[in-house]
Formats: C-alpha cells, sequence, structure tokens
C-alpha cells in the first residue's frame, strides 16, 4: 500500500524522495512525497514549474518495476499520462495527452509529468514519478504561455488530497497492466488520447516550420509526423515544437 509524507514546503519532491531512498537504503515502492508547495519544482529538460503555495497537487511517487526493461521505459510515461487523463476525464471532457506526457485541457496545459527511472542492467531498478497538476490557483503569473486549472474548467475548488488519492489508484491501475506485459493495451489507449492527433497541424523543427500529421508514437517514445509531402519525421524529445498553442 502507498506511504503518503506530506510536506507544507520542499525544493523538489522528486529529490526529496530520492535524498530518502539514499538515507535509508530502501526502496519503499508506492513511497508518496506529496507538498503544499515547491521551491524548486522541476520540469521536462530543468523547466521550472509554477505552482502557488496550497493550491495545487505536487508529488512524486516511487515505483520499482524491474519486471520492464530500460528499453520499454517509456511505457511508464505513457500509463502515467493515461491514469491523470482518466481522472481528471470525470471532471470533464476535452483532456488530451501532449507528446510526450504534458497533459492538456484543449489547448492549454494543467499537468506536468518528470519521470526519472534509474536503471539496472537491462530493467529499471527505480522510477521517480513526478507530478504537477494545477488544481485550485486561478492566476498564472510566470511566462507559461497557456496554463490552465482545474478550478478555471469546473468553476470550483477540488481537494488536492482526494485527488492524490484518486490519481494514486489510477496509476496502479496501470501499473499492473504495464507489470503483466500487456504493453500494447497501453499503447494503444496513449494513441488515441493524444493532442492533435486527428488532423494536420503546424509544426516547428530545426529545419524551420511545417505542417504535419501524427503518424505514430514508437515503443521507445520516438514521435513519427508525416508531413504534407508525404515525408515521415521522427522526433525524440524536445526535437520538434507544437506551434499556435
Amino acid at each position: 500500500m502507498p506511504q503518503f509524507i506530506h510536506l507544507p514546503h520542499t525544493g523538489s519532491t522528486n529529490q526529496y524522495l530520492r535524498d530518502l531512498v539514499e538515507a535509508t537504503k530502501t526502496r519503499e515502492e508506492g513511497t508518496v512525497i506529496w507538498a503544499d508547495y515547491q521551491s524548486a519544482g522541476k520540469g521536462q529538460k530543468g523547466n521550472t514549474w509554477e505552482s502557488e503555495e496550497g493550491k495545487n497537487l505536487l508529488f512524486t511517487l516511487l515505483l520499482c518495476p524491474d519486471c520492464i526493461e530500460a528499453s520499454d521505459q517509456f511505457i511508464i510515461s505513457q500509463m502515467v499520462s493515461l491514469a491523470i487523463i482518466d481522472v481528471l476525464s470525470s471532471y470533464s471532457e476535452g483532456f488530451s495527452v501532449k507528446w510526450p506526457n504534458d497533459i492538456y485541457y484543449n489547448d492549454k496545459k494543467i499537468a506536468g509529468i518528470l519521470i526519472e527511472n534509474d536503471i539496472a542492467g537491462r530493467s529499471i531498478f527505480s522510477s521517480f514519478i513526478g507530478i504537477g497538476i494545477n488544481v485550485n490557483q486561478k492566476q498564472f503569473l510566470s511566462d507559461a504561455p497557456n496554463p490552465v486549472s482545474l478550478v478555471q474548467i469546473i468553476g470550483e475548488d477540488t481537494s488536492c488530497e482526494m485527488l492524490l488519492s484518486k490519481i494514486i489508484e489510477s496509476i496502479y491501475y496501470y501499473y499492473d497492466i504495464a507489470i503483466e506485459g500487456n504493453f500494447e493495451l497501453i499503447r494503444k489507449d496513449y494513441m488515441s488520447s493524444l493532442y492533435r492527433k486527428d488532423d494536420f497541424y503546424d509544426f516547428s523543427d530545426a529545419d524551420g516550420f511545417f505542417s504535419g500529421k501524427i503518424k505514430n508514437v514508437a515503443p521507445s517514445g520516438t514521435l513519427t509526423i508525416t508531413d504534407q509531402s508525404g515525408i515521415d519525421r521522427n522526433y525524440e524529445f524536445k526535437e520538434v515544437v507544437f506551434e499556435n498553442i
């Protein structure tokens, strides 16, 4: 069963949990570090995460998926994305996963995921799953281009503790599917939940702007976009930008 540790304030829930594992020399799968405020919350590739104190859900979950090979580690990102989508969709329609794992409501970002996997041999030894969800924050002051919160969507506050419980339960639902080896079910659901998956949209890469349609996401996480010339373009994380959002 998950062990919940609630902190009023910390630098980063991911780092706190890492430090706890190092200090105790134990990996307690299901440990959750949940904070009211992070002073150094991290996003993908070192981005920061704005969060008003006490208004949002900020936590890190430790999983120990030793049976999942390192080459399949993107399945962790997919299952966590789907778990969050499932819970948020119980409040409203319009949620999707912007590749690789930002959670969107229409064209606005409501949640971010930062997963740090430690590899031992060919398998995932530890997975530190950091999640930030905008819940009750009504104003955003940073230069983030398109934030939105659950309260802005549904018009009323939501208990962060209750939301946390639902999301952990949902993650374990997909985790059970993953450790049973049924990756294709997760990948299929992930593809059907992708943001901007059904038409041509504007993108940009190192060579400039282009119009394309999402074709596939490989098991490794590589995104394939087919441009209007019919050419498939493959991208790793941070190599392509979704324009006009």
